[in-house]
């Protein structure tokens, strides 16, 4: 197995289960609701902030997979589409799994030498350091969604 399918498995993996740490991001956020979702406490981020702030990294990485510009910034990465109820964050989860699931088969389609080049730029870092990076972003965000989910839920208890 190549090394980009073996990293294109990790971001599955923390997306959508059967990673070592056992938690996954489509079945921690399976049952949480809209209200859930865009409700804050204690001033820290909401669900649904971290939910678009961890994926917003992979969409800027897509475009540059595909040969396009990095557009990112990091003033931007905690924006959060406007949502309306719970028909809206349940149409932005599917749209983030369809473009997770993208942004994995196009790290599969890497060579394995791309990943000691420079990614984009060479105070970026190389390949490698940058989707690795999404990986352990993805699921250090993880960690505090699980977090919030079950402090919002001994809340209401």
């Amino acid at each position: 197995m190549t090394f980009a399918k073996l990293l294109a498995a990790n971001y599955r993996n923390v997306y959508f289960g059967k990673n070592w740490t056992g938690v996954a991001l489509k079945e921690t956020l399976a049952d949480v609701t809209y209200a859930e979702a865009t409700r804050q406490i204690y001033g820290l981020n909401t669900i649904a902030v971290l939910v678009c702030h961890l994926h917003y990294y992979t969409v800027g990485v897509t475009e540059v997979l595909r040969g396009g510009a990095l557009t990112t910034k990091d003033a931007d990465s905690f924006a959060v589409p406007e949502m309306h109820g719970q028909a809206d964050w349940e149409a932005l989860l599917e749209k983030i799994y369809a473009e997770a699931e993208t942004f994995a088969q196009l790290i599969e389609k890497l060579p394995d030498e791309r990943f000691a080049q420079p990614f984009v730029e060479e105070k970026y870092g190389n390949y490698h350091r940058n989707l690795h990076g999404i990986v352990e972003h993805a699921h250090y965000h993880l960690g505090q969604i699980v977090f919030l989910k079950k402090m919002l839920r001994a809340e209401t208890a």
